[in-house]
């Protein structure tokens, strides 16, 4: 059967429990279509010499862009957004095997990994394409750290648990002034994740569109709003005496008062790939435990 992938990298989470069977298994599938197979020093730790000859070990996964055609993510929800972070820029496709707990973005079951993978390779698969944000801070009107998100971009306050108060713009045009916990500007790969606890809607895949989401605003008048992805949002923080940027909750930068937050959507979008039977309605009724149906 034809391979339309064969330039594989292999991602995995650090101390992933009871990882090993799972990730030699996927090596030796590999192997055996031929793929040329790429994995990280953290990753290689798990496999017996033998098991890692086929493969090339790197000391970080900055290149995989450049060398892989696909990226295959063992683990759960974290380590995706993760690797699409890093792979996003080269638009390289990224699959997802589920070992966590939710699996929102990881399709592919453990127990059916191999079968499933086989079909993807072949090129029977059904493709998602994902935006992400691009936020930047700026202090002095001088760009101080750059990131992106999958999901969302968090303003928060810190560990002094202080309201913090900011302005926000959309477009150049000022849209409301806010004392409160924070800020959730979400994708919506992300509205199913911390906005839609902190009451934000959830965006169908797909879906061209951000959603602001208030964190515990002090007016109650506050409401979460859905823009367009074209939209450019900026958040000037008024006062923050201990605040934070998140980013996909996996890294962050601390905040200044006066500090300008510039948001927008990311040049290149994420592709992800599903199995053929995905259907993204049965996934939020089996993860968030919706009824099924009756009749």
């Amino acid at each position: 059967m034809m391979t339309v992938f064969t330039r594989i990298g292999i991602v995995t989470r650090p101390d992933t429990p009871d990882i090993t069977p799972d990730l030699h298994n996927l090596v030796a599938f590999l192997h055996r279509r031929g793929a040329e197979i790429h994995i990280g020093r953290d990753c290689a730790e798990y496999l017996p010499s033998a098991a890692l000859a086929p493969c090339s070990v790197h000391a970080d996964h900055e290149d995989w862009g450049r060398l892989c055609n696909l990226i295959i993510v063992l683990g759960g929800d974290g380590t995706f957004l993760s690797a699409a972070r890093q792979v996003a820029p080269y638009r390289v496709p990224v699959v997802g095997v589920n070992l966590g707990t939710l699996g929102f973005l990881a399709q592919v079951p453990r127990e059916n990994m191999t079968a499933e993978l086989a079909r993807i390779m072949s090129g029977q698969y059904l493709t998602e394409n994902c935006i992400l944000l691009q936020a930047e801070v700026y202090r002095n009107n001088e760009a101080v750290y750059r990131n992106l998100a999958l999901n969302d971009v968090v303003l928060s306050r810190g560990l002094a648990g202080k309201m913090i108060e900011f302005e926000v713009f959309i477009n150049e045009q000022f849209v409301y002034t806010q004392r409160s916990d924070g800020l959730i500007v979400s994708t919506p790969t992300g509205s199913t994740a911390y906005a839609l606890a902190a009451g934000g809607a959830i965006l169908q895949a797909g879906l061209n569109a951000f959603t602001l989401v208030p964190v515990c605003p002090q007016s109650l008048t506050n409401r979460p709003i859905v823009i367009s992805d074209t939209a450019e949002i900026d958040i000037l923080v008024t006062k923050a005496s201990d605040a934070r940027v998140h980013y996909d909750g996996q890294s962050f930068t601390d905040i200044q008062s006066m500090d300008r937050i510039a948001l927008r959507r990311y040049h290149h979008a994420v592709k992800v790939l599903n199995p053929v039977h995905y259907q993204y309605y049965r996934t939020l009724r089996q993860k968030l435990h919706w009824g099924e149906q009756l009749v």
